[in-house]
């Protein structure tokens, strides 16, 4: 008898002892944490009320307030009931779930193959249909033409009667499904009620779990992972034939810590062209923008008199100015001058409507050109050596499973640069907005959007991150107006493999993240395996066409 009022019972709410502890267990909070929540509530909307008055609104308030210290002493004389209450409530819950659960499974999992069982003969009862139909157009139409054409209409019906029953089938395993899923669900919210909307890891876990396997699609799974699993199968065939070769072994901190270094700089680059391609554009002038940067700070940071001479002016000695000044200097005009050149670009796409392959392909030429002219392609030289320790250099971290471990100065701003840009895209009206933009354009422009505004600011924002990473840049290596050649490509691919879409509208800080961090392991890997240069830009190459190739299937099947 008593097993079968559990089968009957489709969810645990229905059960009547769940009903009395919820009951019991609301009486014993309603006039102390319940009452306390409520005029908390209450104390909120008082406060935001512009129409009341002052000294009504504090009187009001005062008795709320004094209302809650009558509550706290309430609470505080039922906690230890509603404790032991709530503890026994919750193990009756999850013993009495248990059993339902159970039978909602065997349920439906007989619903599923009465479901299947009847799909099997409806698919074999259209093919006998048609093979019939088929037969009686061959004996009663002559016409050859006229067969082909009735034909080719009971091929298509065929078709159609199938998918309709494939569908018809999908939708009874998708309810049963949900059902056995539903199940689960019911018992965590129950739970969750009776501790009055406390949590549990255990169970949060396992919701998240079952709510995976509920809604995974192995299709839309691998759209979405599949180029992420081809790079980590890349990844580990690497470690393993690394040392086989002997080169040695690829996973120690070092390789990570110089992985880490490298990418340190190229951050800023993607974070600055992330934010172009959320906007359904692009930066080919990223590249240019490095050598700018990087130029101009070693000019102002080189010890002594430099070599170099710009449009026949120097060369020059800042070397007589402190320090920190000459860092402000470069730092200040590097962001200063790539954000004006990115400005530039923008104004042409964002007032023009010209597209930024253009606007920043004619930027990059632009800079390049007077780049070269100017300086000649003369290197800068070497950053005085203090300043270049003490920014791009590295700490001791002594000697750690017998290899001895150095931290890259580097990292840090990239990680800086990383929560900025996240808070920027997250926590403020603008990264909405960019979004919206990104999105669908005119209909940001239709709920009051500047989308002239929201573009060029994106275009400054990237420009300042470019400053900022070229600065950065000029603490690696001797610059020059070479420097930075085919970094807009890396930016561009790190974000896709991130997985900000060429769409515009989607996409993550993390991703492109994460993007900067697999593409420069992957080019780091492929130099530590010894793979000719010039072949690193195939693999390059593949892993680009892969990435944007998924990313257009899945904004297809949106479509």
């Amino acid at each position: 008898m008593a097993e079968n009022m559990v089968n009957n019972i489709t969810s645990i709410e229905e059960d009547q002892k769940v009903k009395d502890y919820s009951a019991r267990l609301r009486d014993l909070r309603k006039d102390g944490i319940t009452k306390i929540s409520d005029c908390r509530l209450e104390i909120v909307a008082l406060k935001k009320n512009k129409l009341m008055d002052e000294g009504e609104k504090n009187r009001k308030i005062s008795e709320l307030q004094s209302e809650i210290e009558k509550a706290k002493a309430v609470e505080e004389k039922n906690k230890a009931e509603i404790d032991a209450l709530s503890k026994e409530a919750v193990a009756y819950v999850n013993a009495k779930a248990a059993e339902i659960e159970k039978a909602v499974t065997e349920r439906q999992k007989s619903k599923m193959a009465k479901a299947k069982e009847f799909y099997v003969k409806e698919v074999e009862q259209i093919k006998a249909d048609a093979e019939k139909r088929k037969e009686g157009l061959h004996s009663s139409i002559k016409d050859p033409q006229q067969l082909k054409s009735e034909l080719d209409i009971a091929a298509y019906e065929l078709k159609s009667a199938l998918f309709d029953s494939k569908s018809r089938y999908k939708r009874e395993l998708d309810k049963a499904r949900a059902a056995m899923n539903q199940a689960y669900v019911d018992h965590i919210q129950k739970n969750r009620e009776l501790r009055n909307g406390k949590t549990n890891f255990a169970e949060n876990m396992k919701l998240k779990y079952k709510n995976f396997i509920f809604n995974f699609d192995a299709t839309q799974f691998f759209l979405t992972n599949g180029l992420y699993i081809a790079i980590l199968i890349f990844f580990i065939v690497c470690i393993i034939v690394a040392p086989i070769r002997g080169n040695g072994n690829l996973l120690t901190l070092p390789n990570i810590f110089t992985i880490l270094e490298q990418s340190s700089t190229r951050m800023f680059y993607a974070l600055g062209v992330a934010g172009l391609i959320l906007l359904a554009g692009t930066d080919l002038s990223v590249g240019r923008m490095v050598a700018l940067g990087s130029v101009t700070t070693g000019l102002i940071l080189h010890p002594g008199m430099n070599i170099v001479t710009f449009f026949g002016m120097g060369p020059w000695d800042f070397s007589g100015i402190p320090m920190l000044l000459r860092l402000i200097m470069s730092l200040g005009l590097s962001v200063i001058l790539c954000s004006a050149f990115s400005a530039f670009s923008g104004f042409f796409a964002a007032k023009l409507k010209m597209h930024p392959f253009i606007s920043t392909m004619a930027t990059q030429l632009i800079i390049y050109g007077m780049l070269f002219y100017g300086t000649t392609g003369t290197p800068v030289g070497s950053i005085d050596s203090t300043i270049r320790n003490l920014i791009g250099g590295r700490w001791e971290l002594g000697v750690i499973n017998g290899e001895f471990v150095t931290f890259p100065k580097l990292i840090i701003p990239a990680v800086i640069a990383v929560i900025v840009a996240w808070i920027i895209w997250n926590k403020t009206t603008f990264g909405k907005n960019m979004y919206a933009v990104g999105g669908n354009g005119e209909a940001a422009a239709v709920s009051g959007i500047s989308v002239f505004k929201v573009t060029m600011c994106v275009f400054i924002m990237a420009g300042i991150f470019y400053g900022c990473g070229a600065f950065l840049e000029a603490f690696r290596a001797n610059a020059s107006a070479g420097t930075g050649q085919g970094y807009e490509m890396d930016a561009i691919a790190a974000c896709v493999v991130g997985g900000i879409s060429f769409n515009g509208g989607i996409g993550k800080i993390s991703g492109a993240a994460i993007g900067v961090i697999i593409f420069t392991g992957l080019t780091y890997c492929l130099t530590f395996l010894g793979i000719d240069t010039n072949l690193q830009f195939v693999f390059k190459g593949v892993i680009i066409i892969a990435a944007v190739s998924l990313d257009s299937i899945k904004y297809l099947k949106k479509k």
